[in-house]
């Protein structure tokens, strides 16, 4: 999985200082140019003059940004590198992937064209409620900038899509488009603390944009739903492409493909073999199966949370696996009402750029009073107490959490602080599980190993249905087949998995990005860190959330 930011000598005759200045004004370009196409990332990161703004993204709004990223690459290309350090060699490489992966989106995978997704998904007012990072009157006033620009917004895109979209796209953004209305509710009790009128101020943009994200789902739902195509797939040399743009990869996909069936293969045997041993003996799903009876009650599901980020954090400490930066605060609260259709548990961590404090947030989805008995019990028994501590290291210690915490105190450039690699945040959460298991979390009961495991081929599966429906063409079916089979899903989870992998290709990053930190923990953990592996970790993270195929390079010049 080797990337490539070796030197390259281009035309110019700048000096080393001037080179450098050079290199520090087209980075500053560059990510004020990334922001106006996607402010909301720039929220996310703690970067709050973005506050309340959505982008235009009409085509020649777009057609104006590839445009100007087009020569921001170029001039990026025409440096030289004589006197650039190898750290600096690097950030030009990671801008010029900032800018080759949204050019991807918009000319490749032409997702503005084919995927209504894109214009629900970043509607969401959860960054100005959870985080206290300004005074409520300067929140509460972007929410309003925000609600007031959706109708337009949302006629845009619109306006710009194909007449003829894929199916699985139409269906997830008529359902967010639903969902995002009771995301808008939720902001009730934040506009009443603020008082002075806002509530008034608040409505008046509310409704609006309520209505227009109704009308948004009852027209994909009327005219484009009966003109649905099945045709996400990438193709061959768009997913390559793919592979390279967001996570420096080189390789062959057939290679990652190679390193994800080999990895299902191990991870099937380890269950097997766990299952065997346990007692009384079972097989895989047996164990999985007996692991499901113990669990919290309703009631119980969001304290036992609570008790597992303690747990784990003391583990990290007790077994000096990573540096845990302080203060280190994570809170447990229940997910937003608006994400509970699409997620059971994440992160909200605080961005390397905010000033409101260190505080993490672990959203924990609970069991809705309106479902039945049995789907009540079929929930908490998917939260099982394995499975929940499993999912709080991936989430909290050492995965997402202790993450950021390391992210926020990075020493590295502007290029490194906002340049976020899904392979590596999620490869580095997935290693944690497998890091927690190895370092005996869960006191060696087989059930801990059992829920590590289950996890893994679900992952495992989702690199192997990546490449199958993108490069291979595969149906949607045969998708969700292999989750039943290989990863040991119920149909629902398998359906819901195959479906994600036609819009989400680069959930193959969980075990790409995992792998890819086991190869270098292997050449590099005795021989520069002396076995050590916090000092091992500690660099790692250092590096911020760079793209998984520059790892090996990184830790060999750093």
């Amino acid at each position: 999985m080797r990337g490539d930011f070796a030197p390259r000598r281009a035309g110019g005759k700048l000096g080393n200082t001037d080179l450098a200045s050079e290199l520090a004004a087209i980075e500053e370009e560059v990510v004020q140019h990334l922001f106006t196409l996607a402010p909301g990332s720039a929220v996310s990161l703690g970067l709050h003059e973005y506050d309340g703004k959505l982008p235009d993204l009409s085509r020649d709004a777009t057609d104006r940004w590839g445009a100007g990223a087009d020569a921001l690459l170029l001039r990026l290309r025409q440096l030289s590198a004589d006197g650039l350090s190898t750290a600096r060699q690097y950030d030009r490489t990671l801008l010029e992937l900032s800018l080759e992966s949204p050019l991807f989106d918009l000319r490749d995978s032409r997702d503005y064209d084919q995927n209504p997704m894109i214009y629900v998904g970043g509607l969401s007012l959860t960054a100005y409620t959870v985080r206290a990072y300004a005074p409520l009157p300067v929140r509460v006033d972007a929410i309003r900038r925000q609600l007031a620009a959706v109708p337009a917004f949302l006629q845009s895109g619109l306006r710009r899509l194909d007449p003829a979209v894929p199916a699985p796209f139409l269906r997830l953004a008529i359902a967010m488009a639903s969902g995002m209305r009771a995301n808008y509710g939720a902001v009730d009790p934040i506009i009443r603390a603020a008082g002075d009128g806002w509530a008034e101020r608040i409505q008046e943009v509310r409704e609006p944009a309520d209505t227009a994200l109704q009308a948004f789902g009852d027209r994909l739902h009327k005219e484009w739903i009966p003109r649905a195509t099945d045709g996400f797939a990438l193709g061959v040399e768009r997913y390559q492409k793919l592979l390279w743009v967001r996570e420096g990869i080189r390789a062959p996909y057939t290679d990652l493909l190679a390193a994800g069936r080999a990895d299902l293969e191990r991870n099937q045997a380890r269950l097997q073999a766990v299952a065997r041993a346990a007692q009384p003996p079972t097989d895989g799903p047996g164990l999985l199966a007996r692991a499901s009876q113990t669990h919290p009650t309703a009631g119980e599901l969001i304290g036992r949370a609570r008790d597992f980020v303690e747990e784990t954090k003391f583990f990290v400490r007790e077994k000096e696996l990573v540096t845990i930066p302080e203060p280190a605060i994570c809170r447990v609260d229940e997910t937003p009402g608006h994400q509970r259709a699409l997620s059971t548990a994440s992160m909200n961590p605080p961005g390397p750029f905010d000033t409101a404090g260190e505080e993490g947030i672990y959203f924990v989805t609970p069991v809705d009073p309106a479902w039945s008995p049995t789907t009540q019990e079929e929930w908490l028994r998917s939260f099982n107490d394995a499975v929940l501590r499993n999912v709080t290291v991936h989430e909290v210690y050492p995965g997402h959490y202790l993450q950021f915490l390391h992210f926020r105190r990075s020493a590295g450039s502007l290029a490194r602080k906002t340049y976020m690699s899904t392979g590596f945040t999620e490869g580095w959460a997935h290693y944690a599980e497998q890091l927690a298991v190895e370092q005996g979390l869960g006191a060696g009961a087989p059930e801990a190993e059992a829920a590590q495991l289950y996890d893994a081929l679900l992952r495992d599966c989702r690199l192997i249905a990546s490449v199958g429906l993108h490069a291979q063409g595969w149906s949607v079916a045969q998708a969700t087949a292999l989750f039943e089979r290989e990863g040991y899903c119920e149909p629902i989870v398998a359906q819901r998995e195959a479906g994600r992998g036609t819009y989400d290709p680069v959930y193959f990053g969980y075990t790409v990005g995992k792998l890819a930190i086991l190869d270098v923990r292997r050449k590099h953990l005795a021989s520069r860190f002396g076995g050590s592996l916090r000092a091992f970790h500690d660099r790692l993270l250092g590096f911020g959330a760079p793209p998984v195929g520059f790892l090996d390079e990184l830790l060999r010049d750093s």
